[in-house]
C-alpha cells in the first residue's frame, strides 16, 4: 500500500513494479488524478494545478505499470484533519497557518504563495469566499480528485 507517496519517488513506475512483484495480494494505492479540476485553492493558487500535472502520476500511468485496475474516487470528509492538501477544503482559514500548511509537501514545492494566501484572508475577512463556495458549505464530503487505485 501506498498513500500519498508515489508522486515523491524518483522511479515511480520501477516502485510500483516491485511493489507488484513483492506483494501477494492486491498493490493499493492511494493518489491524487492530476486531472481532475475543481478544488478552490487552485484560484488563489495556480500553481498547485501546474504542481500536480508535473508530479503526479496520470491514471494510464498506473494501468501501464501495474495492470488492470479498479480506480475508484475517494471523497473526503468536511471534518478531515489529515493534513493532506484538500483536507481542510471547507474550512478555508487553515490553509492561513504556516503549521498547517508545513505538513503539506505541495506548499514545500512551491517558491512563493504569500499573494494568494493575501487574497484568501482578504476573502475570508470580508465574506467574499463565503459567497463564491457556498455550494461547498452544505456538503458533508466532496471529490477533489483523490482515488483509490487497486490492481485486480
Amino acid at each position: 500500500m501506498a498513500i500519498l507517496t508515489v508522486h515523491h519517488w524518483a522511479d515511480q513506475a520501477q516502485g510500483l513494479k516491485e511493489m507488484s512483484r513483492v506483494t501477494r495480494g492486491p498493490v493499493v494505492v492511494l493518489t491524487y488524478d492530476p486531472s481532475h479540476r475543481g478544488f478552490w485553492l487552485a484560484d488563489y493558487i495556480p500553481e498547485l494545478v501546474a504542481l500536480d500535472e508535473a508530479q503526479m502520476p496520470r491514471m494510464t500511468d498506473y494501468e501501464t505499470w501495474l495492470g488492470p485496475l479498479e480506480i475508484s474516487a475517494v471523497p473526503i470528509p468536511r471534518d478531515c484533519t489529515d493534513g493532506f492538501l484538500c483536507a481542510y477544503w471547507r474550512r478555508p482559514a487553515a490553509y492561513l497557518d504556516p503549521r498547517i500548511r508545513a505538513a503539506m509537501s505541495s506548499f514545500w514545492a512551491l517558491d512563493n504563495v504569500a499573494e494568494g494566501l493575501k487574497k484568501l484572508a482578504s476573502d475570508l475577512d470580508t465574506g467574499a469566499w463565503a459567497e463564491r463556495y457556498a455550494d461547498l458549505l452544505s456538503l458533508d464530503a466532496c471529490d477533489f480528485g483523490y482515488r483509490l487505485v487497486t490492481t485486480k
